[in-house]
């Protein structure tokens, strides 16, 4: 292949009035780091509630967070943020539509969203097997010690599924990390579009794409060896997650 590779490219004046190009490039990893952290949050807190219902006594409660599951699970994210960005607003009031087109950046508020409930589908998953994963005994001691249900979640089993599944929850920081490139397709300047910014005015396809690769890399690598230390400070005895951080996840 006959390139000619120009990595001082990253130090040129980029068109947009950004700066350069590689501060071009760290303002969207600022965006994409502040969206997957929200979206983090959204997630965990979603994901908890949702996986503590799906092993609910009550069978009706276990059905309604089912469907929440396979509603965000199976959707493609990309398809969700636009039915989020796009044909929510339509389908409002009048107003209520106006109000949320009208927010300051949208494009944020939306990918967001759709990451948090998208990705709390699949920690919801991770919370019920690590909580089925506990042996019964530990629901019933705690019923015994006079706990009320709620109690026994709070106390017993959810600190004890959270130390078993913490490896597959980092998996999915560095999912939906990796996952907030789709808000590009609602406008977010975030990594990815950076990255297409700096491609479409250099012409630096490889030096471009390379930057992006290099610090997607980079955050991913951060998030296992993070993985790995609470793996080690947390991990429970005689338990096994299949979702251990080395095993890669997505």
């Amino acid at each position: 292949m006959n390139y000619n590779w120009n990595w001082n490219i990253f130090w040129d004046t980029a068109p947009d009035g950004m700066g350069t190009y590689l501060e071009s490039l760290i303002s969207g990893l600022k965006w994409t780091l502040a969206t997957a952290g929200l979206g983090w949050v959204i997630a965990l807190a979603l994901g908890l509630v949702i996986g503590t219902l799906r092993t609910a006594p009550n069978k009706w409660v276990v059905r309604l967070a089912n469907a929440y599951v396979e509603l965000f699970r199976n959707i493609p994210l990309i398809v969700q943020m636009f039915l989020w960005y796009f044909v929510f607003p339509e389908v409002l009031p009048e107003a209520w539509g106006t109000a949320l087109k009208q927010l300051p950046n949208a494009p944020f508020v939306t990918a967001v969203l759709s990451l948090g409930f998208f990705t709390s589908a699949r920690v919801a998953v991770q919370v019920s097997t690590g909580i089925n994963a506990l042996p019964r005994g530990q629901k019933m001691a705690g019923t015994a010690l006079g706990l009320t249900l709620p109690q026994t979640y709070r106390y017993v089993l959810l600190p004890m599924a959270f130390r078993i599944i913490i490896p597959s929850l980092i998996n999915e920081v560095a999912a939906i990390i990796k996952n907030s490139s789709v808000a590009l397709s609602i406008g977010l300047i975030e990594l990815m579009a950076s990255t297409r910014s700096m491609q479409e005015m250099s012409f630096k396809t490889f030096e471009a794409f390379s930057a992006a690769t290099i610090i997607y890399l980079i955050v991913s690598v951060v998030a296992i060896l993070m993985s790995n230390l609470l793996e080690k400070k947390l991990r429970v005895p005689g338990f096994i997650t299949s979702g251990s951080a080395n095993s890669g996840g997505h």
